[in-house]
């Protein structure tokens, strides 16, 4: 499939290693930066998703979407473990939770994009989950430069593959690619934000570490089955390659 990303905010929290290991699956070893694990709430607005070949559909393919991760290593390969997946599009949530097996949930949400502020609301609505809202507002503050490897602003965003896990304890991995992050120094008034704590995780009362993104083309190859079943402790996931040119 393909889409575009736009107005992304990575805000990133540290959290202790021993508090993550107990909700992330065994298959999944947690990544560190430094010996550090970090957790990750990235809201944003896509547009024209779609099946690769065929054309946006007016009403489906534009809608926000807001997540809430950590970074794991599956075979040496560095990724992300997705906690949850929120959208505003319940045909798109259904169908990431049966294609991708991700932890998609139903949510109401609004993005108001004004010159270079960005108002971001978000409540989920999705019966028989726990409650999650993020109320928020971000701006870009610097300059668009790509990370430098060994940053830790690399280790949060260049990851270029997708992990799920099944119940059976099989992963799967789903290609993605797209050009190199082109991320600037970013400002946020967080109002309200219980997506964390929605998954168990109790981040710190320090700031995060912000980042934003104007816009990302992306494309996504279907998961594959890794050939080792996994030991599984909870539930879903991103891996670092190369990035060819869009379109191959």
């Amino acid at each position: 499939m393909a889409q575009v990303w736009h107005d992304l905010l990575f805000a990133h929290w540290p959290v202790p290693l021993a508090q993550l290991r107990a909700l992330v699956p065994s298959a999944t070893p947690i990544d560190t930066f430094k010996g550090q694990a970090w957790v990750g709430v990235v809201p944003f607005h896509m547009s024209g998703v779609r099946l690769r070949g065929t054309p946006a559909v007016p009403g489906l393919s534009a809608f926000p979407e807001l997540n809430v991760r950590t970074y794991v290593t599956v075979d040496d390969k560095p990724g992300v473990y997705f906690f949850s997946l929120d959208a505003t599009n319940p045909l798109a949530v259904l169908a990431a939770r049966a294609w991708y097996r991700l932890p998609y949930f139903h949510a109401r949400m609004h993005v108001d994009v004004k010159g270079g502020d960005v108002g971001y609301r978000s409540r989920r609505i999705q019966s028989g989950t726990p409650a999650a809202e993020l109320v928020a507002g971000y701006r870009p503050a610097g300059p668009a430069l790509p990370p430098e490897a060994g940053t830790l602003e690399y280790f949060l965003t260049e990851r270029y593959c997708l992990y799920t896990v099944s119940r059976r304890g099989h992963v799967f991995r789903a290609e993605i690619h797209h050009p190199p992050w082109m991320l600037q120094p970013a400002e946020a008034e967080i109002q309200h934000n219980t997506m964390a704590a929605a998954a168990g995780i109790t981040l710190p009362d320090s700031a995060p570490v912000l980042h934003f993104s104007k816009r990302q083309e992306m494309i996504a190859w279907a998961p594959v089955r890794l050939l080792a079943p996994a030991r599984v402790s909870a539930q879903p996931i991103f891996t670092l390659r190369p990035v060819p040119a869009l379109g191959a």
